[in-house]
């Protein structure tokens, strides 16, 4: 298994991690708040398990190698290479953690390629931890969630004689901007959505700073101030701080990097004046200053401000557009000799198409099905139109934004479809028809423009069905719906919308989700994990397949919901193009579930590589596969 993790760079909010803790003495100090991201520069690892040790081997960013180095899986000898410090300790101290509170064997690491820079403020230490706390992860299926790998990477950290900051760990969420909230020895996260990309250009001054003296500095003004200076660095940190990085929240979202770039700069004054005067050896910063002002880069840039602890250490600046970023770097080197490196942040893959399975026979509504395919049998929608249920699900989709639909059918069905959604009817029919069906009829062959058909030629399973659609879809995350059923939201926003809505706000892929009662889950998928947001997002940690009951109340349980209550599938998913890699395998290997090629086992699978949310959907499905369910769907699908 291959693992890249990237590097950490505070956009907004240095010191706030700490000065945030000390609320655990004094409760007038306000929270910190930082915004960070990771770099698009990392260590870069393949990783299988071993026996009883952990194997490490590593590349530097110069190309010199080191290793295999082996430590026995004892906790006694993993703490003491911990305690050690060096690059060996960082992953032993992860281990250490990892044993102690996992059964586990041992791990191969072996970090191939790094390009991420050294002691640059970048929290490579921290990246090191997180690849070591997502191995163990992935590798033995800890189901653990993004921030249970980053908590587990702090502590391995603090095992050393490193002593970082929770903000570190912070690159165990990728390439996605995070806020974080530092309440005492509370932490608080969340990933914001990105609307437009920001150019980032990262330099490293190639000067001195001492970070232990800037931190022991400012730490005296803690936890309680005892003149005007040591209030201001409190109120920096804190209210001021806390207003910076708000409206800064609001530009990321907005997608305002003009504004975002003259909130860096106030920052940064803001910084100069109030924290400058407790250590001006090593605040005033003259380097850092001398490159923020340098005249032919500012034409390039909205902003710019220091890294990390501040200081002649690490600059950034938020440059106009990818042409101003390799200006800025092209100046840099040419007039300071300092390298830089580019981070850009970017609003990630569009959701564009769906996808919809209907080329299942439909057993349970024969004879029926033989006269027509179940996602064709007519529901009446509330606007009185019956309507085949296809359309109802196309609809959906291309109201939720979808600007294309994959429908996989058999190819005897192919020209019953295709006549549906891309022939007018005779024209002495469409005269036949009122003026509003007339409208509509012309509605449908608009839709039918971007609808595009795959044959599935063989039936074997719901996985092999998705499978079918990978040219189609492309190297992108699609929303797949399911042809069998309906879906009604209880608000404004449809349930598909409120699906793209999540995978835009977090990057991960989504599945929907339904509080279901105990009597009914072996039916369906369930899934269980930990909460995101409360009772709405769920970090999933196992899928499974039509449990029984009893499996389900030992391992499937979801922590706030009833004894009696699961989460199960809700019929739509966001997944992200690498599902197809999955199911490949599983098909080329012949790995069937009841006979059939499943998508459950290849949905935990990419959930073990890449994290998989599940959201509680805010709507009602509809099942028309099922008799007795179409039934109800005919009754109740056109009530308000």
């Amino acid at each position: 298994m291959k693992i890249f993790v990237p590097g950490r760079i505070c956009l907004l909010g240095e010191h706030s991690d700490w000065a945030g803790g000390y609320r655990r003495i004094n409760a007038e100090i306000e929270k910190g708040y930082a915004i960070i991201c990771g770099t698009n520069q990392g260590i870069y690892a393949e990783v299988e398990p071993h026996p009883n040790a952990l194997i490490l081997s590593s590349t530097s960013p110069d190309g010199q190698k080191s290793g295999p180095y082996e430590i026995p899986m004892r906790p006694e000898v993993l703490l003491e290479e911990a305690q050690k410090g060096g690059f060996w300790s960082y992953a032993a101290g992860v281990a250490y953690q990892v044993l102690t509170n996992y059964h586990v064997r041992g791990l191969v690491i072996n970090n191939y390629y790094t390009d991420l820079p050294i002691k640059k403020g970048l929290s490579s230490s921290a990246a090191i931890c997180v690849l070591t706390a997502r191995a163990f992860n992935r590798i033995y299926d800890l189901k653990l969630t993004v921030r249970g790998e980053m908590e587990l990477a702090y502590q391995g950290e603090i095992t050393t004689p490193s002593r970082c900051g929770r903000m570190d760990q912070g690159c165990a969420f990728g390439s996605r901007p995070v806020l974080m909230t530092f309440d005492g020895d509370r932490l608080e996260t969340k990933e914001l959505p990105v609307n437009s990309d920001f150019y980032m250009v990262i330099v490293d001054l190639k000067s001195h700073k001492d970070t232990l003296e800037i931190l022991n500095r400012l730490n005296r003004c803690y936890p309680f101030a005892e003149n005007e200076v040591e209030r201001n660095v409190q109120r920096l940190l804190g209210a001021t701080n806390k207003d910076i990085i708000h409206r800064a929240i609001d530009c990321i979202q907005r997608g305002d990097p003009q504004t975002l770039g003259a909130i860096m700069i106030e920052a940064q004054e803001q910084f100069d004046r109030y924290a400058a005067p407790v250590c001006p050896e090593e605040l005033t910063a003259p380097v850092l200053h001398k490159v923020l002002n340098h005249e032919p880069i500012r034409k390039h840039i909205w902003g710019g401000k220091g890294v990390g602890s501040q200081g002649d250490g690490t600059a950034q600046f938020l440059a106009k557009s990818a042409a101003d970023q390799d200006a800025i770097i092209e100046i840099l080197q040419r007039d300071f000799g300092m390298p830089a490196l580019k981070l850009t942040i970017q609003s990630g893959p569009k959701v564009r198409k769906a996808v919809i399975p209907a080329a299942g026979f439909g057993t349970r509504l024969f004879p029926a099905t033989k006269a027509a395919k179940k996602e064709l049998f007519p529901i009446i929608d509330r606007d009185g139109i019956a309507k085949p249920a296809i359309l109802l699900i196309v609809e959906e989709a291309l109201q939720a934004g979808i600007e294309e639909v994959i429908i996989i059918v058999q190819q005897e069905d192919l020209d019953e479809f295709q006549s549906f959604f891309c022939e007018q009817i005779s024209i002495e029919n469409y005269n036949k028809l009122p003026a509003h069906f007339q409208e509509y009829s012309r509605r449908l062959l608009e839709m039918g423009r971007r609808v595009r058909f795959v044959i599935q030629k063989n039936q074997e399973g719901f996985g092999h069905a998705v499978y079918t659609a990978r040219e189609a879809v492309g190297n992108e995350p699609f929303l797949l719906m399911l042809g069998d059923h309906l879906y009604r939201s209880n608000t404004s926003v449809s349930c598909a919308r409120q699906m793209l809505d999540a995978y835009h706000r977090y990057g991960t892929s989504v599945v929907g989700l339904k509080r279901t009662p105990q009597e009914q889950i072996s039916g369906f998928g369930v899934v269980t994990g930990t909460w995101v947001e409360d009772m709405r997002v769920l970090g999933i940690t196992e899928f499974a397949e039509k449990p029984n009951l009893d499996y389900a109340q030992t391992n499937l349980r979801v922590a706030g919901l009833p004894e009696n209550e699961y989460l199960t599938v809700f019929g739509q998913y966001i997944i992200k193009p690498e599902i197809f890699d999955l199911l490949e395998s599983n098909i080329r290997n012949n790995v069937r579930e009841r006979g059939e090629f499943q998508l459950t086992s290849a949905l935990d699978k990419l959930r073990q590589m890449d994290g998989f949310l599940g959201l509680v959907v805010d709507g009602r499905r509809f099942d028309i596969g099922i008799p007795e369910h179409y039934l109800e769907t005919l009754q109740t699908f056109h009530l308000p």
